[in-house]
């Protein structure tokens, strides 16, 4: 029982939790996360961070033809996220608690999302956290493996250093990926970009928002 977000209410995972630690060893062979859900035929999107679940379940609800796999590593967000998308019954989503981005390098096969969606990570302010940051020069180069062809990551921030520092990346590994503007998700109200708790939080204020869509390019070969 959690006595913070969850309010004291017992929170039941269910089968729309998993974690990380229960999983095999990567050494016993590559995963395909699709395999996780009801319908593995659906086009697969991956959410990194969250929180507590809004866009999952949002977006999930909106867009039924789509399987959603959402990371978090905070165990509280985690385990609120997961019992509110097994209430609401969407056998369309999965929530993996663990590090998003040691799954994607070690345990997920290639070529298997469409989307990644990277909203309002946390921007680890000070320099001797930084590595800590979701986007490095590594984990591009595995999102560029376990993308489709044409694949997108969508960022979103609102902290004008994690700004920089993706667009410091972006330039770097443009033999990766190219941009494009970034369209507001299907299932934001109108004038969000998003939904989620951050956005709607950060919007009342008042704080300017940065957004990019990067596009997998095909040509590319992955270095080493």
């Amino acid at each position: 029982m959690s006595l913070g977000i969850s309010r004291g209410k017992t929170l039941d995972t269910g089968e729309v939790g998993i974690e990380m630690r229960s999983l095999s060893s990567y050494e016993e062979g590559l995963i395909n996360p699709s395999v996780w859900f009801e319908d593995p035929s659906k086009s697969l999107e991956i959410e990194i961070g969250s929180g507590k679940g809004t866009f999952l379940l949002q977006e999930a609800q909106r867009r039924v033809d789509v399987n959603f796999l959402g990371f978090e590593w905070a165990g509280e967000f985690y385990r609120y996220a997961a019992d509110r998308i097994r209430r609401n019954g969407l056998s369309n989503v999965r929530i993996v608690f663990g590090d998003a981005t040691q799954f994607l390098q070690y345990w997920c096969q290639d070529q298997v999302a469409e989307v990644i969606h990277l909203y309002f990570s946390d921007p680890w302010p000070k320099k001797r956290h930084h590595k800590r940051r979701v986007i490095q020069d590594t984990s591009l180069q595995t999102f560029h493996r376990i993308l489709t062809s044409r694949g997108e990551i969508r960022i979103v921030t609102d902290h004008d250093g994690l700004w920089n520092w993706y667009q410091e990346h972006i330039e770097r590994n443009a033999d990766l990926f190219s941009t494009k503007l970034f369209n507001e998700t299907l299932s934001a109200d109108a004038g969000e970009l998003v939904g989620t708790n951050f956005e709607r939080k950060y919007r009342k204020e008042g704080r300017p928002f940065h957004t990019v869509t990067l596009i997998r390019n095909e040509s590319c070969t992955e270095k080493e």
